[in-house]
């Protein structure tokens, strides 16, 4: 009996986990929704820098696979898929292998709490902004992991310069972070987002001058140079310095293992640049909101572009535009050396961030705070919309009961 029992509960254990299941397969469904567009972006931002260094170099770039060279990412791919992977004879293999995952895991993990458009995001948590620094300083333990793996002095001494870069422009990444803390109230990156629109220029239709780009122009600009190194992209790119230190940490890599590092470079600088657009330029907000201006939009413009598809094409264009500044970059300075890199980040970035969130702490003590209103207004529609569904069931029992009093009033005469 024992037995039959066991056989019989078994469909019935099957159909209820079969909801916990579905929502697993749902999260993932969610989560390749997000990571294959952003491989894709990484794998044709190669092609645009190729391309847009070339424009800038008066020549044509890639352009024989495909059309206009458009199958030229796949065809690098595949060629890199096929190479063969080489590990060095007195590496440490596992931590050799090790060292790419994680390069590339922080430059995807951290897209889980950016949001996309209202409501359009993977996990709309409340310290959103801290995860996303704790995710991303995680990159630099592959560099360090792969130096120290391959067992080669040119590895090893490109792994020590890099990180030490890396944490250097952290540090002044850190403090503008805080900067924005400081003026959001919230580490919620849509709470973030929905501020920016907010302000007497928003309330006048001149949206992209309540954005924090103005207000934190200084810090934006520090984010902006500190992200470049950050991400070791040219004029910073001394960790693969080759006339030095050859290829860097990741010279002793070949075939998928070199690919990895490639492809994690590319994914934070887009990572960057939203989080740049997220944090400094409005998110998925326009720059203008014609509605302001008496103009009274269609229907179907409202309906389709400025609830539908517009957040998206705002988000990416602001994106899009950073992530080509980062090549504008690469084709215009030359490259720096090693002493004026780290005397940048030490001696000019930290000391003009620490002194700008004085400014910003005395400032936002002051009668003249631009984020008094914002601020609150914010916090309490925040708090009101996670309130409503409380709130919701003691107002229908109240409800209840006085229709059953009234009932009770009108039969009892």
């Amino acid at each position: 009996m024992s037995s039959a029992g066991e056989t019989l509960s078994a469909p019935g254990w099957l159909f209820g986990a079969w909801p916990d299941a579905l929502s697993v397969l749902i999260i993932l469904g969610k989560i390749f929704a997000i990571v294959i567009p952003v491989l894709v972006m990484v794998a044709y931002l190669t092609l645009w820098e190729r391309k847009l260094i070339g424009w800038m170099h008066i020549r044509l770039g890639p352009n024989r696979v495909g059309p206009l060279g458009l199958l030229q990412p796949i065809a690098d791919a595949v060629k890199l898929i096929f190479k063969e992977v080489i590990v060095p004879t007195q590496a440490d293999a596992a931590l050799y292998l090790l060292a790419p995952v994680l390069v590339m895991m922080p430059a995807l993990a951290a897209w889980a709490v950016i949001p996309f458009a209202p409501g359009v995001v993977l996990a709309d948590v409340n310290a959103g902004l801290l995860y996303v620094m704790a995710v991303t300083s995680l990159g630099v333990y592959g560099v360090i992991v792969a130096g120290w793996a391959s067992n080669s002095k040119y590895a090893f001494l490109g792994a020590l310069r890099a990180s030490a870069q890396m944490v250097s422009y952290e540090l002044a990444m850190g403090f503008v972070l805080v900067g924005v803390l400081m003026v959001s109230s919230s580490l919620n990156l849509s709470t973030i987002v929905n501020l920016q629109t907010r302000g007497w220029f928003a309330d006048h239709g001149l949206t992209f001058l309540s954005w924090n780009w103005l207000l934190l122009l200084p810090l934006f600009g520090v984010y902006v140079i500190s992200a470049v190194a950050e991400t070791n992209r040219h004029p910073f790119d001394v960790v693969e310095g080759e006339s030095e230190i050859v290829a860097g940490h990741m010279v002793e890599y070949s075939g998928m293992g070199f690919a990895m590092f490639f492809l994690g470079e590319y994914a934070n600088m887009i990572l960057l640049s939203t989080m740049a657009a997220v944090m400094f330029l409005g998110g998925w907000s326009a720059p203008v909101d014609p509605a302001r201006w008496g103009i009274e939009l269609p229907q179907w413009w409202v309906k389709y572009w400025s609830n539908g598809l517009g957040p998206w094409v705002w988000l990416f264009a602001k994106m899009f535009g950073g992530a080509s500044m980062y090549i504008w970059m690469r084709a215009s300075f030359p490259r720096y050396r090693y002493d004026q890199i780290m005397r940048l980040g030490w001696k000019v970035f930290i000391p003009i961030t620490l002194v700008w969130l004085v400014v910003l702490a005395v400032l936002m003590q002051t009668p003249w705070n631009p984020w008094r209103t914002a601020a609150p207004s914010a916090m309490a529609a925040e708090a009101l919309a996670k309130a409503a569904p409380t709130l919701a069931a003691p107002a229908a029992m109240a409800a209840e009961a006085l229709a059953k009093a009234a009932t009770t009033a009108g039969v009892a005469p």
